[in-house]
């Protein structure tokens, strides 16, 4: 038997004496990190052109309110412009609650990035005879998996599971935390 198992497809429906579970576990795996990279790739692009829309709309809502403050206070054009002036504004606040919405969005593809990355490590490690047995080669995995941790809390809640909470309850806690800690996302 070859120290490495290689993916070939399933072989569940129709079993030989080859078949394994660690194969078909890393073929799950494979294709969890394939639907990830798949739905990333695609929300990416709508988020670019939005992200771009956005920001040149935010330009001209500068420029509109440029204009504006050079228009007179009194008179029909003085009530016209507060009434602009006050549009302008809230359209150029939801503009940038867009952006933050983005900002959120590139976080949370960042975070599935590195699942990707751990799904890919993992199912090395499963498919690798000579390591899935090894109590040390699993210690490093976790510390690569560690190490793509970025904030305190997602240490904090990887820290408690590795210590034996359940992960529900380690997640819980993580968005109580982030929900406590509000918005750390900063406009550019």
């Amino acid at each position: 038997m070859s120290e490495k198992i290689t993916a070939g497809g399933t072989h569940a429906h129709m079993p030989d004496l080859a078949w394994s579970q660690v194969r078909e576990t890393m073929l799950m795996l494979e294709l969890a990190t394939a639907q990830i990279e798949a739905a990333m790739t695609d929300s990416n692009t709508s988020i670019d052109v939005l992200t771009d829309s956005f920001t040149t709309m935010a330009g001209y809502m500068g420029m509109i309110n440029e204009r504006l403050s050079t228009l007179p206070d009194e008179g029909e054009i003085g009530a016209t412009k507060r009434e602009m002036s006050g549009a302008a504004e809230h359209v150029t606040g939801m503009v940038m609650q867009s952006i933050i919405a983005f900002q959120f969005y590139d976080k949370m593809s960042q975070r599935l990035s590195h699942v990707i990355h751990s799904l890919a490590t993992l199912t090395d490690l499963v498919g690798d005879q000579r390591r899935i047995y090894n109590p040390s080669e699993w210690v490093v995995l976790q510390e690569k998996i560690r190490s793509k941790y970025t904030t305190v809390e997602e240490k904090a809640m990887f820290e408690s599971v590795m210590k034996g909470m359940p992960v529900a309850q380690a997640l819980e806690l993580f968005m109580s935390e982030m929900k406590d800690k509000g918005s750390d996302i900063d406009l550019f």
